[in-house]
């Protein structure tokens, strides 16, 4: 498709309503496969009386599902955005590098909390530390975990908020300015919008794709520590923002994989984040505290003072390097190295008699021989006290070691092992407790686990922006009326 073809077919009273509306996306930059534009060609061909209400209502029967996976069933359900039911239902997918984790849940009006009625999980084969490694593993460890979250709602799923970790995941801080100059020098949403936007005019990488720009605080001319300026007064609007980036490649992977497991991207959330949405009150992030993640691949912090974030980061250690460890210093294979650490592993040693040993035999086909059950423990507490190490060095960085008043959280199935509070604690010189999502209803036995902290969280954060981003996670509205402009103004002599 070209700008030429679409005008010669103008010229020759050609251009169908769906070829004008085709159109718009492709100049939109809007990402939809040629088989979308042939489908929607294809039925107003075959039905006259397929009318099309508004471009949003076309946009979301673009991209309602394409069932190109699981078992290529056909997905013709459409999302209507100009009718919404009461009952709206958000999903989530937690991909991780153990484990790909789905979470349906039904947020109704009435009701402020999610109310949860699907999990699926399935092992993550062709993950590891957050890079994909195998395409077509990924794609059927994801329509596996999808599959049974929705056989267990009862509800299909039609789009996700994905939750993305990995140690190629950056941060760092920035500034921008802007005057305003419009009548009264009243602050509007369009200057958030502005100043926001100048923020991210910084040098970075071709490679890197910002993920999150999170205002700080805001300055109005010479008032500082201002939390939303809208409705105030001034003439030059300054903010303090946070920027979350991830590279690039590997973002389209996965967008990529998810969607030719049947569903549509709204959003992509680092898993921090999503892990605190879950696990945090309003009253700790305005105090001071830190969620650290550990999951299999690297361990995620994302640390809160006044209500916002104030540093996010992504550490390459994780549960896989403690397995690795496990498996060099005892000699043993890497299955069996897991199976001991989840039953026999504590990260406290001094509780183990020396003379207590594991039968390697009783669990591996493989290994036969007889280990150390002190020995193990030392290994693992090793690795705890290095990534609780690496964590404290973060936030001595930002000047927040020890000076956090609601202490540390933790968060990921790494945290479930025996003794990792009470090495915490003596590592971060703060308060430690397990987070376990909060806040949610339905089926709760089943996600009362902090290795659901990161999908719950995805479900709260799906929640928050229900009303304007269902199934247009790409689609930035003002690009699209931009290009609307432009193509009409291109027709002109």
């Amino acid at each position: 498709m070209s700008r030429h073809f679409f005008i010669k077919k103008v010229c020759q009273r050609e251009f169908s309503r769906v070829d004008f509306i085709c159109y718009i996306f492709f100049i939109s930059d809007i990402s939809l496969p040629s088989s979308v534009f042939c489908f929607i060609h294809c039925e107003l061909i075959r039905s006259k009386k397929l009318y099309i209400h508004s471009f949003l209502d076309c946009a979301t029967v673009f991209r309602e599902r394409r069932g190109c996976a699981r078992n290529d069933k056909a997905r013709n359900d459409k999302l209507i955005f100009s009718h919404m039911p009461k009952e709206q239902i958000v999903a989530s997918l937690d991909i991780g590098s153990s484990k790909i984790r789905t979470v349906i849940a039904l947020l109704e009006d009435e009701k402020k909390m999610p109310n949860i009625i699907g999990v699926g999980v399935s092992p993550s084969t062709g993950m590891r530390k957050g890079n994909i490694i195998d395409v077509d593993e990924t794609i059927s460890n994801i329509s596996a975990a999808l599959e049974d979250a929705e056989r267990m709602s009862g509800a299909p799923i039609h789009h996700v908020f994905v939750g993305l970790s990995g140690n190629h995941i950056e941060s760092f801080d920035s500034k921008g300015v802007i005057a305003i100059s419009h009548a009264g020098s009243e602050i509007i949403e369009d200057d958030i919008n502005r100043v926001l936007e100048a923020a991210q005019a910084v040098s970075m990488p071709s490679n890197r794709r910002i993920l999150r720009i999170i205002p700080k605080s805001f300055s109005v001319d010479d008032q500082k520590g201002i939390k939303n300026p809208v409705g105030m007064i001034g003439v030059r609007l300054e903010v303090d923002a946070h920027i979350i980036t991830g590279q690039g490649t590997i973002i389209k992977n996965i967008e990529k994989a998810v969607h030719q497991a049947g569903v549509d991207v709204d959003d992509i959330v680092p898993s921090s984040l999503a892990a605190a949405e879950a696990v945090l009150s309003r009253r700790q992030k305005e105090l001071g505290v830190v969620v650290i993640d550990v999951g299999c691949g690297s361990t995620s912090i994302a640390v809160y003072e006044e209500g916002t974030v104030l540093h996010a980061a992504s550490l390459p250690v994780g549960g896989e390097s403690v397995t690795n460890d496990v498996a060099i210093g005892l000699r043993t294979s890497i299955d069996t190295a897991e199976k001991i650490k989840i039953e026999y592993g504590t990260t406290a040693p001094d509780e183990v008699n020396e003379r207590e040993t594991i039968d390697l035999a009783l669990i591996s086909k493989i290994d036969n021989h007889k280990v150390s059950k002190k020995h193990m423990s030392e290994i693992i507490q090793a690795r705890y006290h290095e990534i609780f190490v690496m964590v404290k060095d973060e936030l001595r960085a930002i000047g927040r070691d020890g000076m956090l008043p609601a202490g540390a959280i933790l968060t990921g199935a790494g945290v479930k092992i025996p003794g990792c509070l009470d090495l915490a604690r003596e590592v971060l010189g703060l308060p430690v407790q397990i987070g376990f999502p909060t806040e949610v209803d339905g089926v709760v036995d089943k996600i009362d686990d902090p290795a659901y902290a990161t999908a719950i969280g995805l479900i709260v954060w799906g929640g928050r922006f229900e009303g304007r981003s269902y199934g247009f996670g790409s689609l930035n509205v003002k690009k699209f009326w931009d290009g609307i402009k432009g193509w009409f103004k291109n027709l002109l002599p």
